[in-house]
């Protein structure tokens, strides 16, 4: 590829069902921009306590080619996310909305074996596989999946406590709920005896 050739430069679709055939060995660039409700990605829906109005993420993609010495240039991929989701707290079981902003950066390389060989101290860019359909879409939600919290939490003390799980009279109803000691049984036989 000549250093001075000026590559053309695709203008992605934002329909969802567009995004999962995308030509990332064709010598082009691409930009786009969208929004993709959580509807449109049905493994992060199964993650998801309720969906509100507004709920998705809004994506960008620019992709663009580096020259690297001695071979073929790469072509370098950034992802940017934002949105909101809602999940459920694992303080207080209420539900939670979780903000999300993320940028990613990756090298397309041509094969499974460059992308094992490419170093790992590279926290900066990780390498994915070009293909002639390439599926975008999962790419953005498999993105979204590995931001989510392991534990998800509303903020410090903004849990509100559930009254069903504290019961409504508080230490009443504990002492009308405690079991009889398997012991008591024990102790009376001996004193029969």
């Amino acid at each position: 590829m000549n250093r001075n050739q000026v590559l053309p430069q695709v203008e992605l679709s934002a329909d969802p069902s567009a995004l999962h055939r995308v030509d990332f060995c064709a010598p082009q660039s691409y930009k786009g921009a969208g929004f993709l409700a959580i509807s449109a990605m049905p493994r992060l829906a199964e993650e998801v306590s309720s969906i509100d109005a507004g709920d998705g993420f809004h994506w960008q993609v620019d992709t663009y080619f580096t020259d690297s010495p001695g071979s073929e240039p790469h072509q370098i991929l950034q992802l940017r996310l934002k949105g909101r989701l809602h999940l459920l707290c694992q303080r207080c079981l209420q539900d939670s909305a979780f903000d999300l902003a993320e940028e990613r950066q990756f090298v397309m390389v041509a094969t499974e074996a460059e992308a094992d060989a490419y170093p790992i101290e590279d926290d900066q860019q990780e390498p994915l596989v070009a293909s002639q359909h390439f599926d975008l879409l999962e790419l953005i939600e498999d993105e979204i999946l590995l931001s989510l919290p392991l534990i998800p939490k509303h903020p410090e003390g903004a849990c509100e406590a559930h009254a069903s799980s504290f019961g409504e009279n508080g230490a009443e109803d504990d002492e009308l709920e405690k079991p009889e000691n398997p012991f008591n049984v024990l102790k009376n036989m001996k004193k029969s005896s």
